[in-house]
Order: C-alpha cells, then structure tokens, then sequence
C-alpha cells in the first residue's frame, strides 16, 4: 500500500487542496491481489460510478487490440519464425493526462495529518476512473509515433515499425505488450520503449490476455488452462464426468416465457460470461453451444443452466487442448476460409445458424457463430448470407496483412457446402428468387469480380464451419475440432 502512494507520489498523480465549493469528492478504495508469479499488489482506485458525464468525463472509449489480430499475429510469428519479447508498464494508467477538473478522498489509512479536511487534485488518471483507460491509450500512441511506429488502421492495438534492417510489430492491450520481429530489432525498439515508460521485462512471453504461450521457434501453442481451471474449481466441475461434445446432439434450447429466478439468472449469466472468455480466446469448439445458451441469458431455466454445465463437463475432459499454430509444416498455407449455415433448424424463431472460419498456419485465427438477422427462404440464401459476411472477415485480415507488408495471397479461398450460393456469388444475376435479399449481401459478388476471394465448393461432410452452425455428434465433432488446430497436450 505504501509502494502504492509512493508511485502516485512519484508521479504527480495528485496534489492536496481544499475542495472548492460546489464540488463533490470520488470515494476510493483498496483492491489487494495476488498476481501469478507471486507477487503481491496494492492497488488505490476511484469509484467511477459516482462520476459525473459532463463534470467529472466527457469521452471514455479506449481501443484494445482484437483477440482474433493476436492469434492473427501469432500466427504470423509461427510462419515466419519471428523473435517475441514482451513488457508490462507499471502502473500504467497512472500516466494518462486529465483534461477534466476531478477530486478525490483521501485514501484509507494515508489521510495526511493536520490536513484530514483536504482533498487529492487529480492531474493524472487513477485506476478506476472511467477515462483512465481512454487517457493512457492516448499517452501510449503518442509515445510511440516519437519511436518510430505507425498506428494500424485495420486495429488500433496494433504498431508498426519498419526501416532498411526490418520490421518489429508491436501489439499493445491496455498495459501488456509484446514486440514481434527480428531478434536484434525487437530487442533494440523494446529498450527504447522501456526508457519511456517503468516497465518490467517480460523477455519471452508466456502469457497474454490469460492466454499461456508455447514457443519453440517453428510452433506456438495457446491455451487457456490455467482460467479454466478456475472456473471449473468455482462452479464445482472440476471432477465432474466428462462429455463428449459440448452439446447433445440435436438440441436446440426453449426460449422461457415464465417468470424470472433472480438467484439462478444470476448464476447463469456467471456461467455463460466464462464459457464467452473462453470461447473467443482459444476454444472454437465450444463457440456454437456457447452463442446459443448465451440467447437465455436474460430470463433462463434450470433445464439451461444444466445444459451450460454440460458445456463445463465437456471442457473437463478437454482441458488440455491447445491452439496449435504450424511453423515451417503450415508454410504453404496461407489464408483459408470455410463458411457454413444450417436452415432454420431453430425451432424458436426459424433464424438460420451462421458458422464462419478463417485458418492460417493450419490453426484458426477467426471464428464466428451466430443467429442470422432475419428469415432466409431457402437454404441457398441462408448460405449466401453466410458467405458474404465470410468474405468480409476475409477482407478485413487480408487489409490486415497488406498494412503489415506482408504479400498477399491473390485470391483467398473461401469453401462453402452449397453451389446455389456460389452461384449467385458468381454470376451478378437477379432471379426471382433471390430479388429480395438485402443489397449489404451483394458486396460478396463485387469481392469475386475483383478476385478478393475465390469460392470453391466443399462437401457438406468436410467442411468444418459446420462445427458453428449445429450440434453435433462425436464422430463428426472430433473429425472438425481437430480441422480448427485443436490439439491434445
């Protein structure tokens, strides 16, 4: 605690005043935590829900890097055998800069003497602030424009370096980074950055947004088995008989129309919000069973919340499976995509099931599973929804490569189960049948006739983004989990 005030301190953080009139005070208060080397933290934060919009802050957005850009990157880095380091700034909110004119308690147990009456002047952010976020990413963008790197367009969380000897990509998310390029480069832009900002050095990563890191130089590993370890220790799961896929085969879930248990929604949406950080972090294989218990989250039942744990008794036999991605082996592979839709199998509300997939280094670096805006007809309309909002994905990361200088692979490929739907992709027709598609769907074809994207037909029986649109048996789930880089280790 006391380490805690000296850096405020140290920092300028704040200075004591008188509150002026007219003016009301933050509460703070102590958060302790025990990180995961050992370390004990200390940490004095505002209360930012007594802020004020207009007083206290007026713009609060913050970007962060997107988790499928990290496996994107990492996937890179297992291509081409990048060297990784990584820093975490100390106290790193502590750095952004207020515009706004906020005061705060004094904190527990550090009230000055003779000035208990007094007030702490915020000139920096304090954790807990609702703009700390948005004040330090500012300070962190303009730090690093001064060393040479240039902001990504395609995601703010992504930096750029680039001269004669190399390139370095550096992917910042909040106050962890990590430097990705050749070893001498890398290691020369990290000092400059540590001589900015009081850092700790990380060296090689071995874990990332909760993420825990294999590399070996030709293959990275991620994993989240450390959390769900956790979470399968909080929900009393951790001995539980496992399954054998995340959801029986053929279910679809009731939507409840009765009235709403506060106890059990409460623990149904803490079993769902875990299942979501695992599924958009390093588990495509839960991403269909997840996406559609998670549509109960407002009003569910018992029969749900058994259903979710089911999800839990299937990451308990699976807890050891890692993302894989190939080094020299995935070399030939670049960007692939699948795309699939079931046709409104959903007895609820007859929306069709989305599935997309985008794999590079023989691992998935993008998934998708998702509920359809509207009613398709047919299923050939539900498949050229499906492809469309594939194809967008697609063009985001090949804007992605390009902005990293990296040569693109002219057209991508993207396999979809339905020939109607390659079809209408193909061929800039309007039938009677397809006339009243929304236009949004039609940029698929404007991607095919400039050759973004080239669509091939894949039978319904290999395609893995089926593993998104519907449950599953086990023969057929374990024959896609493995086609995602899902490995046992």
């Amino acid at each position: 605690m006391a380490d805690e005030i000296d850096a405020l301190k140290s920092r300028e953080v704040f200075e004591l005043v008188e509150l002026p009139k007219n003016r009301k005070t933050i509460k703070g208060r102590w958060v302790y935590d025990i990180k995961s080397d050992g370390r004990k933290r200390a940490r004095f934060v505002a209360k930012g829900f007594s802020q004020v919009e207009g007083i206290d802050f007026e713009a609060l957005f913050s970007p962060v890097v997107r988790y499928e850009s990290v496996r994107f990157v990492f996937a890179l880095a297992a291509l081409f055998g990048w060297y990784m380091t990584a820093v975490d700034v100390k106290t790193a909110f502590l750095y952004g800069k207020l515009d706004e004119e906020i005061y705060m308690e004094q904190p527990e147990g550090f009230i000055a003497k003779g000035q208990e009456r007094k007030v702490y002047r915020l000139h920096r952010a304090i954790y807990g602030l609702k703009q700390a976020a948005r004040a330090w990413w500012l300070e962190l963008e303009k730090s690093v424009r001064k060393l040479g790197f240039k902001r990504l367009h395609s995601d703010s969380g992504i930096f750029l370096y680039r001269d004669n000897e190399g390139v370095v990509v550096m992917v910042a998310y909040v106050d962890d980074i990590i430097f990705f390029g050749l070893k001498v480069l890398a290691d020369q832009k990290k000092m400059e950055f540590m001589r900015v900002w009081e850092c700790r050095d990380l060296g090689t990563p071995t874990e990332f947004l909760s993420m825990t890191i294999q590399y070996d130089g030709n293959m990275i590993k991620l994993d989240q088995t450390k959390y769900l370890e956790k979470v399968l220790e909080r929900f009393g799961m951790a001995n539980a008989k496992p399954a054998w896929t995340p959801m029986v085969e053929g279910y679809y879930p009731a939507k409840h129309e009765g009235p709403n248990n506060a106890v059990l929604t409460h623990k149904y949406q803490s079993v769902i919000g875990s299942l979501l950080y695992l599924m958009l972090g390093t588990r495509p294989d839960i991403a269909y069973a997840v996406t559609k218990m998670a549509q109960h989250c407002a009003n569910p039942t018992e029969e749900h919340l058994q259903k979710a744990l089911y999800i839990m008794k299937y990451l308990a036999g699976t807890r050891k499976y890692t993302l894989v991605f190939e080094g020299r082996k995935g070399l030939g592979q670049g960007l692939e995509s699948y795309t699939d839709s079931d046709y409104a199998q959903d007895p609820t509300h007859r929306l069709s099931q989305t599935g997309n997939l985008v794999l590079l280094a023989s691992g998935a670096v993008s998934w998708k599973s998702y509920t359809q805006k509207s009613i398709a007809t047919s299923l050939t309309e539900a498949e050229y929804m499906a492809l469309s909002d594939c194809a967008k994905q697609v063009i985001w990361l090949r804007i992605l490569l390009k902005e990293l200088g990296i040569p693109m692979q002219v057209p991508v490929p993207i396999y979809v189960d339905n020939q109607g739907a390659i079809f209408n992709a193909s061929n800039p027709v309007q039938e009677r049948r397809t006339k009243h598609i929304d236009v949004r769907y039609h940029l698929i074809r404007q991607y095919v006739e400039n050759e973004d994207v080239a669509l091939f037909y894949i039978p319904t029986d290999d395609n893995p983004a089926d593993i998104f649109t519907k449950p599953l048996g086990r023969v057929k789930f374990e024959l896609f989990r493995k086609s995602l880089g899902l490995v046992f280790h």
